[in-house]
């Protein structure tokens, strides 16, 4: 079992002189279930390399055993130093893809013809694809074979727009992602503002916020082993 993880390279946070990225619960958690699950890990981001992290990810209020655990790993911390260049990986080397978040995304991601294409060529092939907190939003230009956008009438989740305004940056990001996936026809539900929440319809796995991450990887391992 082969598993890409597709992570930003945008590290301004909108016109706020402060740093963003990913988020780093959601690249260890879903990191460490494949690794037990016996998985090979590709990482890739647009630019390759050192990909940005989101520096208040890794503030002490946000640090799990996990993303300890990542940040002591020499193996996996070599791996994230680097990070293939997106347009140089393909589909069919491998079995599935996860997108973590954090608002690095939105910018980059969401806006990249590398990773649009993608996400439609794994979803072509009829390969699951997943999606956490804010990597909902990458899926603002993907579509469907049939050239319609590929979540609509899909059940649906991402980052709230409550959970948005929770961190003070509604009038900060480039779009709203729960309002995007509305937009865009999705069906979207959500749980309680940071509580695990996932939602599985055909090949798309989306997960509400970084507490999702590991409920997202499981739900993803599921439908590759049945």
């Amino acid at each position: 079992m082969k598993i890409l993880m597709v992570l930003t390279s945008h590290d301004k946070l909108g016109d706020t002189g402060l740093k963003t990225g990913f988020w780093l619960e959601e690249l260890a958690a879903p990191y460490y279930a494949f690794k037990a699950a016996g998985a090979e890990i590709v990482l890739a981001s647009p630019n390759g390399g050192q990909p940005p992290l989101d520096p208040k990810s890794n503030e002490a209020a946000f640090q799990t055993e996990l993303t300890r655990r990542f940040e002591a790993d020499t193996e996996a911390t070599a791996q994230l130093a680097a990070t293939l260049r997106l347009d140089s990986v393909s589909q069919a080397d491998f079995d599935t893809v996860f997108y973590p978040g954090g608002h690095g995304p939105l910018w980059d991601l969401a806006e990249d013809k590398a990773s649009i294409a993608l996400i439609e060529s794994f979803v072509a092939a009829g390969k699951h694809v997943a999606f956490v907190c804010h990597a909902p939003g990458v899926l603002r230009h993907v579509k469907a074979a049939d050239g319609k956008p590929l979540v609509q009438g899909k059940k649906v989740t991402g980052f709230t727009n409550t959970e948005e305004e929770g961190v003070g940056l509604t009038q900060v990001v480039p779009f709203l992602v729960e309002d995007m996936l509305k937009a865009q026809g999705g069906i979207y539900s959500k749980g309680e503002d940071w509580a695990s929440y996932v939602v599985s319809d055909g090949l798309l796995i989306t997960g509400q916020n970084p507490a999702s991450s590991a409920a997202a990887a499981t739900v993803l391992l599921q439908h590759l082993a049945a």
